[in-house]
């Protein structure tokens, strides 16, 4: 999605509400919020729908919040309603010490599944862990299907969640298991996979496409439900989502070259001093 220029990006946000249109009820100014956007994040002010303005649970600060709504939204949508995931089930996260690969390693145990966080480092594999992966593999240096069979004992992985795509995707639905289902996310590496439907079909698998945005727009209250137990869960100490850093607003240049150096554990957010 591209707005026509000029637009201020950034499509989540958090501080303290200033004031509110008419109509709108359960928000007051001096609320402490978060809020989903179509763009308009990256300002000391934001106008935003009040459907999609959640008050933040008491223990999260505003950084933390700031960074939470699109990657556990995200993944909680492909968990749970699109890739249907059950307790007892064996999960296998690609890319799993970004934002939304954390998101799903934390929602996955709160599920009761058995995380497989794979990364591509030695390190990233350590944030996996403290979040609640079970196991690690490090797909630069090992084989991703023969560990994903060694760590599921000879089986493969019930649910795939892929926000990477590239050359990595072709080796993660090898590793898929009798009638699993395989979460494309998203293509961090840059290249969009083509899956071969053979695969699926000896498998008896299924490939499922997460939008997790346009739930706001064909199916609201799924994303009033998911966040209604997101929060339960953080309420229960079950997410605690990691900001790799916080930086200035005026230095956003530095903060998505950051991003780009592939070295981000968690979310990197921009900070105005505007909710006090």
């Amino acid at each position: 999605e591209k707005p026509p220029l000029p637009f201020v990006p950034g499509m989540e946000c958090a501080g303290t509400v200033i004031d509110c249109g008419e109509g709108v009820t359960g928000l007051a100014p001096g609320d402490r919020v978060m809020a989903s956007l179509d763009h308009g994040g990256f300002a000391g002010a934001a106008l935003a729908d009040a459907a999609r303005v959640y008050r933040m649970p008491e223990a999260m600060n505003f950084e933390a919040a700031a960074g939470f709504g699109v990657v556990y939204q995200s993944a909680w949508i492909g968990l749970v309603p699109r890739a249907r995931l059950r307790a007892g089930e064996t999960l296998l996260v690609l890319g799993a010490a970004g934002g939304i690969g954390l998101a799903a390693v934390e929602i996955g145990k709160a599920m009761g599944a058995t995380v497989i966080a794979a990364a591509s480092t030695a390190d990233k594999l350590a944030v996996c862990r403290d979040h609640g992966a079970d196991a690690g593999i490090d797909y630069a240096a090992e084989e991703l299907r023969a560990r994903v069979r060694e760590i599921a004992g000879g089986g493969g992985a019930d649910v795939i969640f892929d926000p990477v795509g590239g050359e990595i995707a072709d080796a993660a639905l090898r590793c898929i298991a009798w009638e699993g289902r395989y979460a494309v996310i998203g293509f961090a590496a840059g290249t969009i996979p083509q899956f071969p439907a053979n695969y699926l079909l000896v498998k008896n698998a299924e490939a499922v496409g997460v939008h997790g945005g346009a739930y706001v727009k064909h199916e609201p209250a799924v994303v009033e439900r998911g966040m209604a137990e997101l929060f339960g869960w953080c309420a229960e100490g079950k997410l605690k989502p990691r900001i790799h850093a916080a930086l200035p607003l005026e230095q956003v240049d530095e903060a998505f070259a950051l991003l780009s150096s592939r070295k981000v554990e968690g979310k990197v957010v921009l900070t105005t001093g505007a909710a006090g």
